[in-house]
Parts: C-alpha cells; structure tokens; sequence
C-alpha cells in the first residue's frame, strides 16, 4: 500500500534571473494556444475569417482571465478589495512589499461568468451572429482548457483535496504535510478530458452543432457536474463556510447545471418574423 502514496514536492518554477517563468502560467499559455488552433479548425469548417478569429482570441483572453480573478475575489476572498486593491488586477503583491506573484486565485466559475459576457460583446462588435451560435463552438476548446488550468493546480499544490485516511493519495510536501490528501486536481483534469471528448464528437460526429444552445448547455452540465461532486474530497476554498452541507463551489455549480439542462431540452431559439 506505500507504493499508492505519492510524494508531491515540485519545481514551480524556473528563475531566468530577471524574471520567474511559473510552470501553471505556462499550462495557462498551453491552454489558450491548443483552444487556438481547435477554434482555427472549427471557424475554418464555418467558413469563418481569420479576422474574426483573432478578435475571438483577443476576447476570450481578457474576459476569461480578468473574470477567473475577479470571480475569485468575489466568491472566495473579498478581503483583497480593502486590503490589496491592486493585487486584483495586477500580477504583484503589494501588503507588505511589493512582490511578483503571477496571477494567483482564479475562479472558474467567474471564468464562466465572464466568457458568457465577452462572447456577448465579441458578436455585438464583430461577428454579429448570435451569443448562442458562439458559445455552442468555444465551449470545445475551453473544455480542454480546463484539464490544464486543473494540473497547473497540482503542480502549485493548490485546491487541495481532503485526506484520504488511508495510504492512497498524494502529500503535497510544499504544504508541510505528511499525510496523503486526495488529488481532486488530477480527478478534475481527467474527468475533463472526456468532458472535451465528448463535445469535441457531439460537435463533429452528429448535427446537435445545428440544434442552438444544445452544445453550450451541454459543456454546463457535464463540466459542472464533474466539479460539483469532486468538491466532496476538496477541501474548503473558505474556512468559514467549511461547515457548510454544501461547499461554496458547489453551490455556484447548481444554477450553471440548471442552465445548462434548459438550453439543452427547453430552449426553443426565437423565429424571426418576416
């Protein structure tokens, strides 16, 4: 049984001297080129402009990551807007001495949030077709975005998971722990894969592409669902809702399942009349 426990005390970074390269930036970075070149595939099967795929990209980028730390903020550590305003937007700590830290707490349910509102600005100012229409396409790439946002986690020995009571699971030795916690990253990252999968076939292999909000609705379920029932092994974002039946993460997942199952079995997209 010694063998199922895992010692986790990795490198987080490399330091080039004038500046820190952060292993999670960089599965941040990985995140954004692989949705690149998936978004470029399915644009180019719509027919599509490269124009419009770059102001894509430009949205998403913004809206995702300022959204992920405002979501952040907002849900999880609201103290930041009195105590260290502008560590909020800004990748430095500034209580206590000014320090680079990379943009550390990021919520994905403010990522969500956030990408609902910049597709929604990026169709009213460039494609002008419908936010439905969009959504229905970035949710693939996103999906796998998801798996690295997840193992750049692990790697930070972030959003740790419970301990497991036996000698199965990971001690994150950076932590100061001696115990083997649950590695709910990693069941986050691999549940995430087949959240892609399954998109990125409902999508090419079947016409649900046609059947409008289906996708997006979709993506909400299955990405929530996954995060909602991985939250039993994490542990509390928020030490003050600990006691809490249901965690703040899973809380914010319900409503997001909700949507999702009415834009996939009772959203009927509007007719136009002629």
């Amino acid at each position: 049984m010694f063998l199922l426990s895992i010692d986790w005390d990795p490198i987080k970074f490399i330091d080039l001297g004038f500046f820190k390269l952060h292993f999670y930036s960089l599965m941040w970075i990985t995140a954004f080129i692989l949705g690149f070149y998936i978004t470029k595939r399915i644009y180019k099967n719509e027919g599509q402009s490269d124009e419009a795929l770059d102001s894509l990209f430009i949205y998403s980028v913004v809206g995702i990551m300022l959204g992920a730390r405002l979501g952040h903020v907002i849900f999880y550590q609201p103290e930041l807007i009195s105590e260290d305003f502008f560590s909020i937007f800004l990748p430095f700590k500034f209580k206590g001495g000014v320090e680079f830290t990379g943009f550390q707490g990021l919520a994905s349910h403010g990522a969500a949030i956030a990408m609902i509102i910049s597709m929604y600005l990026y169709n009213k100012k460039v494609l002008h077709k419908s936010v439905l229409w969009i959504l229905d396409r970035v949710v693939v790439p996103v999906a796998l975005g998801a798996v690295f946002v997840r193992i750049g986690n692990f790697i930070n020995s972030e959003i740790i998971g419970k301990y497991t009571g036996s000698d199965f699971g990971v001690v994150f030795k950076q932590l100061g722990e001696t115990a083997p916690r649950h590695p709910a990253q990693l069941y986050e990252a691999f549940c995430y894969v087949f959240v892609f999968i399954i998109l990125f076939y409902f999508y090419w292999k079947t016409k649900k592409s046609e059947q409008q909000g289906f996708l997006f609705g979709l993506f909400l379920v299955l990405l929530w669902t996954v995060r909602f029932f991985v939250e039993f092994v994490k542990e509390a974002q928020n030490v003050e809702r600990a006691d809490w039946a249901l965690n703040t993460g899973q809380w914010l997942s319900i409503p997001f399942i909700l949507i999702g199952l009415y834009f996939m079995f009772m959203y009927k997209p509007k007719t136009k009349l002629n």
